[in-house]
């Protein structure tokens, strides 16, 4: 098995959006796409077409993927209407996605109760469905819903839906525990009985985790011989969650010895895109999650702390780096600069490992994010913190003096209004520049003061506009004195998006440091020089 390759399947932005609590936006699917993509997964599921707005919107302006491929998810064909004249279907065909993942019932009881249609039609609106779909588009992935449950209750009939997909075309057989209720013996007992059906090449698996087996029942179908993986980022999924590929990856690269579209760049990045999720999602990421959680590698100082500074293997079944990770050791915390070092090839910043400067900004970076910074989340404000400690950010301008005030009213028309005015001062070299604004919020305002103040010197400034905002209470306890972390994410005209953030008991305080960053990085990126900001 060791060296054979497995294809990775995400399902974070269909399967994850049914967490309860968890509303992505468009922004949000495109941003998380985009991370999938560079971290190496090979399918992306984006949605399902015509099912929301969110979905649509998603669709309708693509991410624009490197190397994974794009999934739309939809149904077979209803009962009573052709293939080639069902909505459902013409929708997700119509998406412009390269893959169509259609789900079809597996399970004997689900069709004559929940359809209410005869088993043979059913076989007939699955081989229907994939074979119009085979010609639409590059792949077709067959999710056979409730396989394992169909399996135990009728077993002919759960592997005939299997062959009825596999001869009209579909390139992936995938078998889902839909209610999570199986367990790992079961799924590689199943499995393997599959693969004497089917070609064991073409099967995937997709399990939710209803019993905390999601990841364990997954590397028992590879073991049985699955090759495709279905999964989530950090195991968002409805009910108790779906497999989470952030643990899946790097067990079965690191130890069960498999090729995935994730290199070993790639796997550095894991734990850096698991905390992107978590700041989309404006939550704290789990400490204990394996391979990439604060406390994976934490060692908390006596008989174990002592045995990990003489061998790591002693306490560690991986070097945390391979991951993103990194040790931290309570009485000696030896893992940051090496961890600061990999992040500044990322940004493309040349330091020396031995420049005096990297301590002190090592411990600026531990200072920051005690006080709540997340810049695993927030890559522009990380790189100018970075690039400031070794005087590579010009002063472009300086914040003196801002005042927001807030005004809810009734109008003309009798209409409760509520109206928002920011006043800022900021230096520009020598001379200070006062600008009021009006806004949609004290943030819009805010931004609106901030860029015309420096429009006149910065006319590039106007291509950036202010895309995503969110607002995390650090300090629960604190009630409405809490510490508050803003993050911004802001886009150009070139297409370009970046994220910065900003922490302080005043939420508008916070705002105005992640406003400033968000500006001062554009200017930096347009390689505007020193003396024109004079």
């Amino acid at each position: 098995m060791a060296g054979a390759r497995l294809y990775l399947y995400d399902t974070t932005l269909r399967d994850g959006a049914q967490t309860q609590g968890v509303d992505f936006s468009a922004e949000d699917k495109r941003a998380i796409a985009e991370a999938l993509d560079r971290l190496g997964i090979d399918y992306i599921e984006g949605g399902w077409p015509g099912a929301n707005p969110t979905d649509d919107r998603f669709f309708a302006d693509k991410p624009d993927l490197r190397t994974a491929r794009l999934a739309a998810f939809g149904m077979t064909r209803r009962s009573g209407r052709s293939a080639a004249n069902d909505p459902g279907l013409a929708a997700t065909l119509g998406a412009g996605a390269p893959v169509a993942t259609l789900v079809g019932k597996s399970w004997d009881f689900q069709v004559t109760i929940a359809l209410g249609v005869p088993l043979d039609e059913n076989l007939a609106m699955i081989a229907e469905s994939v074979a119009h779909a085979a010609t639409k588009v590059r792949e077709v992935v067959f999710d056979a819903e409730h396989f394992f449950d169909g399996w135990k209750a009728s077993r002919d009939y759960a592997l005939a839906g299997l062959e009825a997909a596999h001869k009209a075309g579909a390139r992936w057989l995938v078998l889902c525990d839909t209610n999570g209720g199986t367990l790992p013996h079961e799924i590689e007992e199943i499995v393997r009985d599959a693969a004497a059906r089917v070609p064991a090449d073409r099967l995937g698996i997709h399990c939710h985790d209803d019993t905390g087996n999601a990841v364990a029942n997954s590397l028992a179908a590879v073991r049985a011989g699955a090759r495709m993986i279905q999964g989530t980022l950090n195991g968002l999924g409805e009910r108790c969650g779906n497999a989470n590929l952030v643990t899946l990856i790097p067990t079965l690269i690191l130890k069960m010895g498999f090729e995935t579209g994730v290199d070993a760049d790639g796997l550095r990045h894991l734990a850096q895109v698991s905390r992107l999720l978590d700041e989309r999602l404006n939550r704290a990421p789990l400490r204990q999650a394996p391979y990439v959680g604060e406390s994976a590698f934490a060692h908390k100082g006596g008989l174990h702390a002592s045995a990990v500074e003489k061998d790591t293997r002693a306490y560690e079944h991986i070097d945390p780096g391979l991951v993103g990770n990194r040790r931290h050791v309570v009485v000696s915390d030896q893992a940051g600069r090496s961890n600061l070092m990999a992040r500044f090839r990322e940004i493309g910043l040349e330091v020396s490992g031995d420049d005096p400067r990297l301590p002190k900004l090592i411990e600026h970076v531990k200072a920051r994010e005690s006080q709540g910074y997340a810049f695993d989340g927030a890559e522009a404000s990380f790189e100018l913190l970075a690039r400031r400690a070794f005087g590579q950010v010009p002063e472009y301008f300086a914040v003196r003096r801002f005042r927001v005030m807030d005004e809810r009213r009734f109008n003309a028309q009798g209409e409760l209004v509520t109206e928002s005015e920011a006043t800022v001062t900021l230096g520009i070299g020598n001379v200070l520049h006062h600008e009021v604004a009006m806004g949609n919020g004290p943030v819009n305002a805010l931004d609106t003061a901030l860029r015309k103040a420096l429009g006149n010197l910065y006319p590039m400034l106007d291509q950036v506009r202010l895309v995503d905002y969110k607002v995390r209470i650090l300090t629960q306890a604190g009630g409405t004195n809490a510490v508050t972390r803003v993050m911004i994410e802001s886009a150009d005209g070139n297409g370009r998006r970046w994220n910065t953030v900003g922490v302080s008991p005043n939420i508008i305080d916070a705002s105005v440091d992640a406003l400033s960053d968000s500006i001062t990085w554009k200017l930096l990126k347009e390689g505007v020089p020193v003396a024109a900001a004079a």
